[in-house]
């Protein structure tokens, strides 16, 4: 049971993470209807492969970083301005992106591996993703930095990735219907997001200061 807690975590945050529609998702889908589903598989095993070391290198930095209550309340400090900053370019200032069909040569299964570890590899959004995922479990009792607990919230981040990538392929067709409408309204849903973590990164912040 107190190793059930770090796999669902890390399988949770994964797929709260990587389920909006972005580049290695996408890429795989269009793989899959491109090329078939084994070359999307091998582009998918790719990129968890990348994803296993980001989450484990983000949750070894986080470990130096909960040791260190200033560094925390800093990162919360820069957090907010961050999330705020981004709240306010999405809602107000960003245009509304559009969906752009790319050509997908006919590649061999290798090439289809190193092209997922390359995309995972360019994506950054996951370390510091896990790094205040962690931190913020930490914080409530229900992570704890020990090798056998960061070993299974890696794994479950792992599983929760290939599932999520895994129905990209799988259920592209539905999703494929709904790509255009979350398109248009995804500057609306990443600035809503970003905004309800600065308010609650701004309550943590006043709760320190005035508790």
């Amino acid at each position: 049971m107190a190793l059930l807690t770090p796999l669902l975590s890390g399988f949770i945050a994964a797929i709260i993470g990587i389920v909006p529609p972005g580049l290695i998702n996408m890429t795989a889908a269009k793989i899959n209807l491109k090329e078939g589903k084994k070359n999307a598989m091998w582009f998918v095993i790719g990129a968890v492969v990348v994803i296993f070391f980001q989450v484990y290198v983000a949750v070894l930095f986080a470990q130096v970083i909960n040791s260190r209550p200033d560094v925390v309340t800093l990162l919360r400090e820069v957090g907010f301005g961050i999330f705020a900053a981004l709240t306010i370019y999405f809602l107000f200032i960003a245009k509304a992106p559009t969906a752009k069909k790319s050509k997908i040569k006919k590649k061999s299964k290798k090439s289809r591996f190193f092209l997922g570890m390359l995309l995972s590899g360019l994506n950054f959004f996951p370390i510091p993703y896990y790094v205040v995922v962690s931190v913020t479990l930490a914080s409530y009792q229900l992570f704890v930095f020990e090798n056998n607990v960061i070993f299974i919230f890696v794994l479950g981040s792992v599983l929760g990735s290939f599932v999520v990538l895994y129905s990209y392929i799988a259920f592209f067709g539905s999703i494929e219907k709904k790509t255009d409408y979350l398109m248009r309204n995804m500057n609306t849903i990443i600035g809503s997001i970003t905004g309800l973590v600065a308010l609650v990164t701004l309550f943590n912040i006043l709760n320190y200061y005035f508790a």
